[in-house]
């Protein structure tokens, strides 16, 4: 029994809360590594860019909100996540348009491209705040948890309760959606086999007949999505405030080069790995170890490595060791 019960409290603490995470940083290392892949440049504004369309998916659940409009038992954000990620794509293509293009006309090289989209990040940023405000925003509505504690409690006579949040699953449901289709989409399309053959070898494509510019476009969009779609997951799963998005920029990056900076697979995995190593490093294993172990081995401190306000040393750490010692990743990305 209490072996059953170290496990409920290592699925409740660690396992589920690290899946969800993992889910929301591969779909925004995803974004990163398709922009690196085929723009060729390292987008510091991606943070801001997901900050923007979850602040854009909020005004229009506050709107839906107020005309009686709900989604049943699922978060009104859902129907709200579509017109985010158009007006969020409208906006990075704009952005483009006025920034990017200029220094793409005149091959750039990243370096620039890279200092460029830092100011960017703060112009995103500060529109962001200014729009929305600077405090946190819980937008969440529908019914919270899909399975309390107490009811699982009284349904398998154990001592620890397993909470599954609606969130937790919408998350890993939306993610698993959004990456087939966005694999569909590479493999599948023209357009997706055009991007794939832009990113392998731009000369070629170009004598290909490849049009560039709407291998830019569609780059754009589909960072857009990507961007919003995992901005959203993760306010709903925890709460929104626009720098925290700002924050997220170090695991999502430590994501994308551990898989292998422009590799899609190698952006998924690595998500799920900085997501699981900040989770099992700042977690107090104190009563896992009390369930698992003898009374006689049973610890008399919380067992926990690093505290949560740390937890992005983890991910920084990780970096750094990749980039030492394995500066493709794990899956043989671009070298950064």
């Amino acid at each position: 029994m209490d072996q059953l019960n170290a496990l409920i409290v290592f699925l409740n603490f660690v396992f589920v809360p690290g899946l969800t995470y993992g889910a929301q940083l591969s779909l925004g290392a995803l974004g990163v590594t398709l922009v690196y892949g085929i723009l060729r440049f390292s987008n510091f504004a991606h943070g801001d860019t997901m900050a923007f369309g979850t602040m854009v998916t909020i005004l229009f659940t506050w709107w839906f909100q107020s005309m009686g409009l709900h989604f049943g038992p699922l978060p009104t954000a859902l129907l709200a996540m579509p017109f985010g990620i158009l007006f969020t794509a409208l906006f990075v293509l704009g952005t483009d348009r006025v920034v990017y293009q200029f220094y793409r006309k005149k091959k750039s090289v990243s370096t620039i491209l890279v200092i460029v989209s830092v100011g960017v990040m703060f112009v995103m940023n500060g529109l962001t705040r200014f729009i929305i405000g600077v405090e946190n925003r819980n937008f969440e509505d529908g019914e919270r948890f899909l399975i309390t504690a107490r009811d699982f409690k009284t349904l398998t006579g154990l001592d620890e309760g397993l909470a599954i949040k609606t969130t937790q699953v919408i998350t890993v449901v939306v993610a698993i959606l959004v990456v087939a289709a966005m694999f569909w989409f590479l493999n599948r399309t023209r357009t997706g086999k055009s991007m794939r053959a832009f990113s392998d070898n731009e000369d070629l494509a170009l004598l290909s007949g490849i049009n560039p510019e709407r291998v830019v476009q569609v780059t754009w969009i589909l960072a857009a999505t990507l961007a919003t779609v995992a901005g959203v997951l993760y306010g709903l799963d925890k709460s929104f405030k626009p720098f925290t998005y700002f924050q997220l920029l170090l695991p999502i990056f430590a994501s994308a080069i551990v898989g292998g900076l422009g590799n899609p697979l190698g952006a998924i995995a690595g998500g799920f790995i900085i997501a699981f190593s900040e989770v099992m490093v700042t977690y107090a294993w104190k009563k896992v170890a009390t369930y698992a172990l003898p009374d006689s081995w049973a610890p008399d401190g919380l067992l926990q490595l690093m505290s949560t306000d740390y937890k992005f040393a983890v991910s920084f750490s990780i970096l750094i060791l990749v980039l030492l010692f394995m500066p493709t990743g794990l899956f043989k990305g671009k070298s950064v």
